[in-house]
C-alpha cells in the first residue's frame, strides 16, 4: 500500500506539471487574441481553463496521497507554510509556494466577476511565478529528478513555455492584430458633421 501511495504521488505530480504547462502555454497563446493551433480563440481558452482545472484536481490528489505516505512525512502545515518540511525542506517548500499561488489563482478565478477584471488579471499573472517554482519543486524534490524520462518531460515543458514567452515578448508582437491594422474610416456625412 505504501508503494502505491508513493507511485500515485509521483505520477500525479508529473501529470500535474504537464497539465500546468499546457494551461500556461495556452494562456500565453490565448492572450494574443489570435487563433492558435488551428482552433478559434474560445476553444483555446476553454482548453486552457480545463487544463488548469485538471491540474488543480491532480494537485489535490498529489498532496493527499503524500499525506498518507509514511516516507513523504507530509504534515498539514507543510501545505500552507513553506520550507518547514522534514524531507528536502527547500524543494518541498517550493511546492508549497506553488500550491499557495495556485490556490490564489483558483479562488480569484472563481470570484472573477465579483473582484473585477483588473484584480483577477493581476493575481492571474502569478502563474508566471507559479509554473517555474512548480518545475523546480519537481526537479529538486522528485525521486525521479535525474531519470532520463523525467528530464525529457521537464525539458519539453520548459522549452514549450520559453518559446511561447519569447514569441509573446517579441518586439513585433501585436495583440489583436486585426483590430489594429485595419484603417479607421469615417463616413463622409460624419466628417461633414465634425466640421
Amino acid at each position: 500500500m505504501e508503494e502505491a501511495l508513493w507511485a500515485l504521488g509521483r505520477g500525479t505530480g508529473v501529470v500535474t506539471l504537464v497539465c500546468m504547462t499546457v494551461s500556461v502555454l495556452l494562456g500565453i497563446l490565448t492572450r494574443s487574441g489570435r487563433p492558435a493551433l488551428g482552433l478559434p480563440r474560445f476553444a483555446v481558452s476553454s482548453v486552457h481553463r480545463n487544463a488548469g482545472l485538471l491540474a488543480s484536481v491532480l494537485l489535490i490528489v498529489h498532496i493527499t496521497s503524500l499525506f498518507f505516505d509514511p516516507y513523504a512525512q507530509l504534515h498539514l502545515v507543510d501545505t500552507v507554510v513553506p520550507f518547514l518540511g522534514t524531507y528536502r525542506p527547500f524543494w518541498q517548500g517550493l511546492g508549497t509556494v506553488a500550491l499557495d499561488l495556485t490556490l490564489a489563482v483558483m479562488v480569484t478565478s472563481l470570484l472573477r466577476h465579483r473582484i473585477g477584471l483588473r484584480t483577477w488579471r493581476v493575481v492571474h499573472w502569478a502563474t508566471y511565478a507559479m509554473w517555474p517554482v512548480a518545475l523546480a519543486h519537481g526537479l529538486g524534490n522528485g525521486t525521479d529528478s535525474f531519470a532520463p524520462w523525467f528530464l525529457t518531460v521537464s525539458g519539453t515543458c520548459a522549452v514549450a513555455v520559453a518559446a511561447a514567452l519569447c514569441w509573446r515578448v517579441r518586439e513585433d508582437f501585436v495583440e489583436h492584430r486585426s483590430t489594429r491594422t485595419e484603417p479607421v474610416t469615417v463616413p463622409v456625412h460624419a466628417r461633414e458633421a465634425l466640421r
